[in-house]
């Protein structure tokens, strides 16, 4: 079996390789814009599909094997606010000043895409997990801000790293707030390839 992972993220990429998944990279860009009323699960879902499809139809005269794209899409809701990454340190101070002390959910939204003999089957779905800051007080969150860290991560925050100093607790799948719901990954391709 061949295994594309349609995402640059290296906590995905770190995800697979913690359970000894072969996986190639091969990314497209999408347009990542959504309807406004679209709540968050759907967003992600979205998403997802999108990125998976979009690596899907560039590749896929060249899929002469079985193969499973996997694509992945998180997001950070706060009331129904939706965090994305950061544009900047200033938006990255606000964004974690806006989660200090409360709770707030992750979502991530999963499709996987099959082709191979038994043509082509897709998967989409989408998990969420709650995650509950402690508070912050200014200088902690400048000093993490300086790290660099939040640079990229939806929310502003990377729980898997030193921003697992900012969270009391969680609800829910700690891996759907990495960026990958590894379990359901998993299952959902024993259940695509079957």
């Amino acid at each position: 079996m061949r295994y594309i992972l349609a995402s640059g993220s290296p906590r995905r990429q770190e995800l697979l390789k913690q359970i000894d998944m072969k996986f190639e990279i091969i990314t497209a860009d999408v347009d990542e814009s959504y309807e406004a009323d679209t709540p968050p699960d759907g967003i992600v879902r979205q998403l997802s599909r999108r990125k998976g499809f979009a690596v899907f139809d560039k590749i896929k005269g060249e899929l002469s094997e079985d193969s499973v794209i996997i694509a992945a899409d998180t997001l950070v809701a706060l009331d129904k606010n939706v965090l994305g990454k950061p544009k900047d340190e200033k938006d990255a101070f606000e964004m974690l000043k806006s989660l200090s002390g409360r709770s707030h959910f992750v979502y991530t939204g999963v499709t996987l895409i099959y082709s191979g003999k038994n043509g082509v089957k897709d998967m989409t779905f989408s998990d969420g997990a709650e995650v509950f800051f402690r508070e912050l007080e200014d200088k902690e969150i400048l000093d993490y801000i300086a790290t660099g860290e939040p640079m990229d991560k939806a929310g502003a925050y990377g729980i898997q790293e030193r921003g697992a100093l900012l969270a009391e607790g969680i609800k829910g799948d700690f891996y759907t707030i990495v960026g990958l719901p590894i379990v359901r990954v998993v299952t959902g391709i024993k259940e695509l390839t079957k």
